[in-house]
């Protein structure tokens, strides 16, 4: 598959795309070259001004006959989804239908961007003097994208960039690629200029990094690891940066919640799309009275799904995406059972295929418990007050979003008001994310917020206006 510089298809040396569950070659793509990326930084700053000058309405139509494009393409996407990422037809399906909805969002958006009025007159000597400040398209945004949810997170920036007025350049991950290309060519068809739009190949080290440096970009948004964003942040120079990256999601079961409903959080949560999500339910501290009941319950909810090739339509749960990574997850998972953790369920491996695994009494200092696993497993700790919950939940260098299923309304707010996260859900699974809502993290979960209109914000400059009247 070719990827798309300036809207034009280009090739080039080849990287192999490969099917996680089997080691199968689904397709290959180029290597972008330096050529191919001076191509598609000059041809975006002409973009830029294209876009300008494209008025709401316009781009508001360009989202939505996308949107019906990538339902019109729903198979083809699903089947390229599942094979790239290795996730089931469900989670494939249900991740093109999300696609779809984003940008029907981002049209809607489009027609509300706006000012406001500023109250000069409350100034002693401005009296005479009116003004206002407007959303302007910030120029060329960079948008680089990560392998676990390649369409519906390429849209998260996409969307938005184009709703702003911006020229975009969409870098996405070297191991899933190929929905994004298809993506990049449904969004030229349905009218998008084609020197404003970019799909560049390649290494994030190369590739990547040359977009992020060019000071002819103005935003870059990433959603990848922390060790990624820093090097970003660091060479990025003077631009407007919003990062995801990543958490070690904690969810609090009190004594008052309703079980069955936590149980069936945790595992949603945890296991979808093989834990490789940045809010996979990870770390989950249980009050210590329905610590056995919680534990049993999740046991038996674990070991009924059912673990396999994604392209069958009753699997639950596919591989992780390489060998590299399924080799790392399950040393991280014996090394909490060496320290002491108490192995509940799953733990083994075949390959790229983990067994959904549920740790129990996991010591603090251990991988699972302090880093983000990526991968198919939660840690179950029991915990005697909410203070003493919160605190744990809180013990993290991460603060993307965290989780509390209680019956009691002081304790949820308790939590609201106390959690360090950029989004406290209650009695719902931690993974839980409408598109439309601010979506980011404190501490090193990253910069700025994702959902299409706080995107927007982050993709756009402000310019005020001060006129004197005279009067």
């Amino acid at each position: 598959m070719k990827m798309l510089v300036a809207g034009e298809k280009v090739g080039g040396k080849e990287l192999p795309v490969v099917f996680p569950y089997d080691g199968s070659v689904v397709d290959v793509v180029p290597d972008a070259s330096d050529e191919d990326i001076e191509r598609a930084l000059s041809k975006a700053v002409e973009g830029a001004t294209v876009m300008k000058k494209t008025p709401s309405w316009k781009r508001a139509e360009i989202l939505e006959k996308t949107a019906k494009l990538i339902m019109s393409n729903l198979e083809k996407l699903t089947d390229l989804l599942v094979l790239e990422v290795g996730k089931t037809k469900r989670e494939a399906r249900s991740e093109v239908i999300r696609t779809a909805e984003l940008f029907k969002m981002c049209a809607e958006e489009a027609r509300r961007i706006h000012g406001e009025t500023l109250p000069f007159d409350s100034l002693k000597g401005s009296e005479s003097k009116r003004g206002y400040f407007v959303r302007e398209p910030a120029g060329v945004v960079v948008a680089i994208t990560p392998f676990n949810v390649p369409l519906a997170l390429c849209a998260h920036k996409v969307g938005p960039a184009i709703a702003a007025g911006n020229a975009v350049i969409v870098k996405p991950a070297t191991k899933t690629p190929l929905s994004t290309i298809v993506l990049g060519e449904l969004l030229l068809e349905a009218g998008m200029p084609p020197e404003a739009l970019s799909v560049i190949t390649g290494s994030g080290s190369r590739v990547g990094m040359k977009l992020v440096k060019d000071p002819r970009v103005r935003v870059v948004s990433f959603t990848g690891s922390v060790s990624t964003g820093e090097t970003i942040a660091k060479e990025a120079g003077l631009k407007k940066l919003c990062m995801e990256l990543g958490s070690n999601t904690p969810m609090i079961v009190c004594e008052s919640a309703d079980i069955t409903k936590a149980v069936k959080a945790t595992v949603s949560g945890g296991f979808s799309i093989a834990g490789q999500v940045c809010i996979s339910v990870q770390r989950v501290y249980v009050h210590k009275k329905i610590f056995d009941e919680f534990l049993s319950m999740l046991k038996i909810s674990v070991e009924s799904l059912k673990v396999g090739d994604p392209r069958d339509e009753s699997t639950d749960m596919g591989p992780v995406i390489d060998e590299a990574n399924a080799g790392r997850i399950e040393e991280w998972l014996n090394e909490a059972v060496r320290k002491g953790a108490k192995l509940v369920t799953g733990g083994e491996r075949t390959g790229t295929l983990i067994q959904p695994t549920v740790l129990a009494q996991v010591p603090k200092g251990t991988f699972i418990m302090t880093e983000e696993l990526f991968g198919p497993a939660v840690a179950v700790n029991e915990f005697e007050s909410l203070e003493e919950a919160i605190h744990e939940a809180n013990s993290t260098k991460y603060g993307l979003q965290a989780a509390i299923f209680t019956n009691n309304l002081q304790e949820a707010f308790k939590a609201i008001e106390e959690l360090q996260f950029g989004g406290v859900i209650v009695n719902e699974t931690a993974r839980y994310r409408a598109d439309f809502m601010p979506y980011g993290g404190y501490k090193m979960s990253g910069l700025g917020r994702e959902g299409v209109r706080f995107a927007i914000e982050e993709m756009t400059e402000i310019k005020c206006i001060v006129v004197e009247t005279g009067k």
